[in-house]
């Protein structure tokens, strides 16, 4: 395999363990605020601060609670410690109107029913042990192989039956000179979901003054294993439940895909997007090109792909940026990850009834996830995921938003 230095990006703005230590203090929790009705907190939550809530529990009777972020333009992030899952984050428009951008559910119980666990739209969530895809549910790690829990097709997808995004997370919420802050810690044991190693997971989530929704993700292992964490909201710049996002303008940093096949499990190949639908180094909308009978992108069909980012390995970067005409919204999309994953919402159907009761239909929101490339661990020619004991994964997710 080909390697990877899993040890922490130097990025100007990144918190470092030390610091969060450092900056945690009573005082700067704020007023939490108790709620009796699904996972709504105060509706007058003041600027600048992060406000508590709880939110039932899940099937198996474990406490859920909701924490709400508010920085100090108003902009408002909900998470919950369910799966991690970004529940809302509300954004100003070109007219500085707030609304909702991500898809999802008003309840707990939206996220745990089982017509939901079926459909798996990963909304909003925390996505491990291994963002998208390991071909046939397998892997071969310094000389073992691992036969993990398959959940796609005969494959593993996004971590297995039970991943990242179904597990209760234990949460801290904390002020930094960046804005209002939540620590969220999950240990995934050795041989959850046939993953080797007992796994420690930090993810902070930042929302700055800056209007970024600024994700950190840590992890350290007793045994070498493979990590690709990521996050799976779904976008609508328009204002959840505002129609399709086939309109919204993107543009991705990139010349190469990898490309996949019918399974959507990646060749081990790189293709150029030039001359391709693939190609969004020019601003383009996602309709445009859709259904374009390129092969490979009809495998989707439509996108759910992997863009190789151009930039070096490990370097913090611009990996993609979206427009939305109509509301002037602007969300720009910053990793040191190596790839991202655009997912253009093929797979909702209008099963499933979000916030508001509103039947979520195809392309109504679209997922931009960093992350290492599809299936790595069988690819050796892709840069490395493996994580051995003493090392530490890093991963920084920055979503910007702004207006033009």
């Amino acid at each position: 395999m080909a390697r990877n230095n899993p040890v922490t990006t130097n990025h100007p703005q990144s918190l470092t363990m030390n610091k969060i230590i450092h900056l945690i203090t009573v005082t700067s929790l704020g007023v939490f605020a108790a709620c009796l009705t699904g996972c709504d907190t105060m509706s007058n939550t003041p600027k600048g601060t992060i406000t508590k809530a709880d939110c039932g529990a899940t099937p198996a009777g474990k406490p859920v609670e909701i924490y709400t972020l508010r920085n100090d333009n108003g902009v408002e992030a909900r998470i919950m410690t369910y799966g991690g899952i970004l529940q809302s984050l509300k954004v100003p428009d070109k007219s500085g109107t707030l609304a909702d951008v991500v898809l999802g559910f008003d309840t707990l119980d939206g996220y745990t029913r089982d017509s939901y666990v079926k459909a798996c739209p990963y909304f909003g969530a925390l996505i491990g042990r291994y963002g998208n895809r390991i071909g046939g549910a397998k892997f071969t790690l310094e000389g073992q192989t691992y036969t993990l829990a398959t959940n796609n097709n005969g494959n593993s997808l996004h971590g297995g039956l039970v991943g990242f995004d179904k597990v209760v997370w234990t949460a801290r919420p904390l002020e930094t000179t960046h804005g209002p802050a939540l620590i969220l810690t999950y240990v995934s044991r050795d041989g959850e979901e046939g993953f080797p190693g007992n796994l420690e997971v930090t993810a902070i989530y930042t929302l700055t003054d800056d209007n970024e929704l600024k994700l950190e993700y840590t992890a350290r292992t007793d045994k070498p294993t493979v990590v690709n964490l990521t996050q799976h909201s779904y976008f609508n710049l328009a204002g959840e439940g505002h129609g399709d996002i086939l309109g919204h303008i993107v543009y991705i940093n990139a010349d190469q895909t990898t490309p996949v096949d019918a399974a959507l499990i990646t060749t081990g190949e790189f293709a150029d997007v030039t001359g391709t639908p693939f190609d969004f180094r020019t601003p383009t909308a996602i309709g445009a090109r859709i259904n374009d009978p390129n092969t490979i992108l009809q495998y989707g069909p439509g996108y759910d792909h992997n863009w190789v980012i151009n930039k070096p390995l490990g370097a913090f970067g611009l990996q993609a940026r979206v427009v939305e005409p109509t509301s002037g919204r602007v969300m720009e999309v910053w990793s040191d990850q190596p790839g991202l994953q655009f997912y253009a919402g093929n797979f909702l159907r209008g099963t499933l009834t979000g916030k508001a009761g509103v039947a979520y239909q195809i392309h109504t929101g679209f997922a931009m996830e960093p992350q290492h490339y599809p299936d790595s661990p069988n690819k050796p020619n892709f840069p490395s995921v493996e994580l051995k004991p003493g090392e530490t994964y890093h991963n920084t997710i920055v979503y910007k938003f702004s207006t033009k």
